[in-house]
């Protein structure tokens, strides 16, 4: 086994990836927007580059698309207490709004990736942003909480277009030394997203009520689409591949036999149900006793995305000097901590350990989509779809998960899911190092 698929480079993520042939561009089911791989070794790589021309627009254009799908997937999430008093229902039901977008999300990722590999990324993150505004729209206006989860699990489906997709535009236009900071700043914008979507709704639903705050962030979303749209740079390194389900299904197989993505989707998954749960929990344990925080203050408790968005970004400089696994052991460490600190009675310490929650879970989630990214040769919006639909499926677990220990144990149930979720990612960073120990003494020794 190559150090490739350990889970982990010994120093920052710069040793080579030996990969199967089965795996190499040539093999059935690669796409050919892959071949543009070998412009690097001709030197005359034009893919984009910090400082370089159409870099800051797509930049901005992703971070645009970022903070418009983490409004939408989680604009319910800070309104689950008022949306549990209009319907009469507990934490448990309520929490279905959130988990049926994020499940729709998670089962139709993988086939609008393939649509991009047809269609172009561009055009299928614009049609899925379309979609998801224009259902936005009437979420505000649904009857009873069945039509609400409905709405919410269409909306998740549609917002599928945007994570793989983008992931695998920035695969194939951007340079790789830079893409672990441009994928750093989408996940960045969806740090933003579900910060001000979750802030502005708190306000907003203490003066109005939460349908007026839902739709409140749709016109938000429609704004952020259609700058996305207008800023967004043509690819340039784009190949149409194959719609043909035997190709797809070959590149699915390819990928999940692939000791070191299987770890990585595992780790997304992980980290995404510690922070499920703990965000879709955290209004029920605020509003009540000894808290008793109002809607508005409790929508304010978001503002703590702001460290994702900073431990997102700088995570290339992170994994720069402690490695990918190092950085992982530093992230789940830190959410470990908070999931601790957030027991306290004392809410100085629950913000504390709200902090080091978020700032864990985005530098995790920015180190290991980063590594599917520049791990998978070919198919790179499957291997980024695969790792979306593992991540959104944590999410929805989380989400429904932590909502029912809660239920049963209060606060301590749910962070009692969200250490074991840790643990989950500690094992199985640990067993890829102990692979790399294996596969580094059965390495022959070069002749002299």
């Amino acid at each position: 086994m190559s150090p490739a698929s350990t889970g982990a480079p010994t120093s920052g993520g710069a040793a080579p990836l030996v990969r199967s042939a089965a795996a190499s561009p040539g093999s059935p089911g690669s796409s050919a927007s892959d071949s543009f791989d070998s412009s690097v070794s001709s030197g005359s790589d034009s893919r984009l580059a910090p400082g370089g021309p159409g870099y800051r627009r797509m930049s901005f254009a992703l971070f645009l698309a970022g903070v418009a799908t983490f409004a939408l997937l989680y604009s319910t999430q800070a309104l689950l207490p008022l949306i549990s008093g209009e319907f009469g229902v507990a934490a448990s039901e309520a929490s279905w709004t959130v988990a049926a977008a994020t499940g729709g999300l998670a089962l139709f990722v993988l086939p609008m990736s393939a649509l991009s590999e047809r269609f172009g990324r561009r055009t299928v993150m614009t049609a899925s942003l379309a979609v998801a505004v224009g259902v936005g729209i009437l979420v505000p206006f649904a009857p009873s909480l069945g039509t609400l989860v409905v709405l919410r699990a269409v909306q998740g489906a549609a917002l599928a277009g945007l994570p793989a997709s983008a992931t695998a535009y920035l695969a194939e236009e951007v340079r790789p030394k830079a893409l672990v900071t441009a994928i750093g700043l989408f996940v960045a914008g969806n740090s933003v997203g579900g910060m001000s979507g979750r802030v502005i709704t708190g306000w907003v639903a203490q003066e109005w009520g939460w349908r007026v705050a839902v739709g409140v962030i749709g016109v938000i979303a429609v704004t952020c689409a259609v700058a996305f749209r207008l800023l967004l740079p043509a690819p340039k390194h784009f190949r149409p591949g194959s719609l043909r389900p035997r190709v797809l299904l070959g590149t699915v197989r390819d990928h999940l036999s692939d000791p070191l993505l299987r770890r990585l989707y595992a780790i997304g998954a992980l980290f995404m149900t510690v922070f499920g749960g703990v965000y879709t929990v955290i209004g029920y344990r605020l509003t009540e006793a000894p808290f008793c925080l109002p809607q508005g203050i409790v929508g304010s408790i978001f503002l703590v995305y702001l460290v994702g968005t900073v431990s997102a970004s700088t995570a290339g400089r992170l994994v720069g000097r402690l490695g990918r696994r190092g950085a992982l052991y530093l992230a789940g460490g830190t959410t470990a901590t908070g999931l601790l600190l957030s027991l306290a009675a004392s809410l100085p310490l629950v913000l504390l350990g709200l902090v080091l929650i978020t700032a864990g879970f985005f530098a995790g989630h920015a180190v290991a989509s980063s590594a599917v990214s520049k791990t998978a040769t070919h198919g790179r919006a499957q291997a980024s779809a695969l790792y979306q639909s593992a991540y959104y499926i944590g999410s929805s677990a989380g989400s429904t998960v932590g909502a029912m220990a809660f239920h049963a144990g209060g606060w301590t149930g749910t962070v009692g899911v969200g250490l074991l979720a840790v643990l989950g990612v500690v094992a199985i960073t640990v067993l890829g190092s102990r692979a790399a120990r294996v596969a580094a003494r059965r390495e022959p020794i070069p002749a002299h």
